[in-house]
């Protein structure tokens, strides 16, 4: 399939790339590194992103300013695998082709013609785009390199998900020798946070409720972010550092997002399958790391609940030695 999608780049002049809304490293990366790939090896095309940017990623370079759509233009969709999630898309219809690359399960079709390349096995839609060009004639240099890097160690946490396969290691490892990535200089921009984001950590570890099951959950309000000078993407980042505590198995973070007049709810788990609790609530991912976005704050409490219950669940089973989830 990877030769279907390298043709149908060739054969557009004008291609825009999407991610998912919320995006994250792993979205950044892999769109990114595709736009630049194809530029490199196609200068005269036309590519650019779509998608809100953030000062977060400023890392990985400028981001672009585009409409939407123009005539016979390629659309491709990176890290996301529902059409209500993907940025700054309005009508997918109106793209003459469709192409979508994600590690996620499926959870719909973009179009009916629409081609489609999901592996869930790949640790990140960055480790597919990395197959992509190293398997069709589309061209890397060092930046590149550097941007799939970021999106794949971001994803993998530094390989310590069980998402890292062998074949992940190989790439990675590949990588690096080929293009001489200094591993400490990459890692620099990816893990410094500001000191206001560390103190709204430590605030979270301090205040997190526990239920009897083992969920933690926060509730982040908008004077919260004043007070500690961050936003409402802060706590997002942040929810991977609160792996590996005993007797939580599951932990939620809402965190009020004034802008946006919504609810962004980051969900992580060390045990039950959360993903499908999240489509429920306007959301979804992956089996242990799931996100969802909410409008009515009656839905937070029904969330938590439900997660919770979901927890019981396989708590149960895993005392009858019945789990076969991980």
């Amino acid at each position: 399939m990877f030769n279907d999608i390298y043709n149908l780049i060739k054969k557009y002049q004008k291609i825009r790339i999407a991610r998912h809304i919320g995006a994250d490293p792993d979205a950044v990366g892999s769109t990114m590194s595709l736009k630049n790939s194809i530029l490199l090896t196609f200068p005269d095309k036309d590519v650019k992103l779509l998608g809100t940017g953030s000062n977060r990623f400023s890392y990985f370079g400028k981001f672009d300013k585009c409409e939407e759509i123009e005539d016979n233009t390629l659309l491709i969709v990176c890290d996301t695998p529902d059409i209500k999630r993907i940025d700054g898309v309005l009508d997918i219809n109106k793209f003459s082709d469709v192409i979508k690359i994600d590690h996620h399960p499926f959870i719909e079709k973009f179009k009916n013609d629409s081609l489609e390349y999901i592996d869930v096995m790949s640790s990140s839609a960055s480790e597919i785009v990395l197959k992509l060009i190293n398997e069709t004639p589309l061209l890397m240099d060092e930046e590149i390199a550097s941007e799939i890097f970021w999106g794949i160690i971001s994803d993998t946490n530094r390989f310590m998900f069980n998402n890292s396969s062998p074949e992940t290691f190989h790439l990675v490892g590949d990588l690096i020798k080929k293009y001489h990535l200094n591993i400490n200089k990459l890692y620099e921009p990816l893990y410094l946070r500001p000191l206001e984001e560390i103190r709204l950590e430590g605030y979270i570890a301090c205040n997190m409720e526990i239920t009897e099951n083992g969920v933690g959950y926060i509730k982040i309000t908008d004077k919260m972010l004043e007070e500690f000078k961050t936003d409402a993407a802060a706590p997002g980042n942040m929810i991977g550092n609160f792996n590996y505590i005993d007797k939580v198995y599951v932990w939620i973070f809402v965190t009020e997002d004034v802008k946006n007049e919504n609810y962004r709810i980051s969900i992580r788990s060390r045990g039950p399958i959360i993903n499908k609790v999240a489509e429920k609530y306007h959301g979804g991912g992956h089996n242990y790391a799931s996100g969802a976005r909410i409008t009515d704050v009656s839905e937070i409490d029904l969330l938590i609940k439900e997660l919770d219950e979901v927890l019981e669940k396989y708590l149960k089973k895993e005392k009858d030695g019945e789990n076969n989830e991980n």
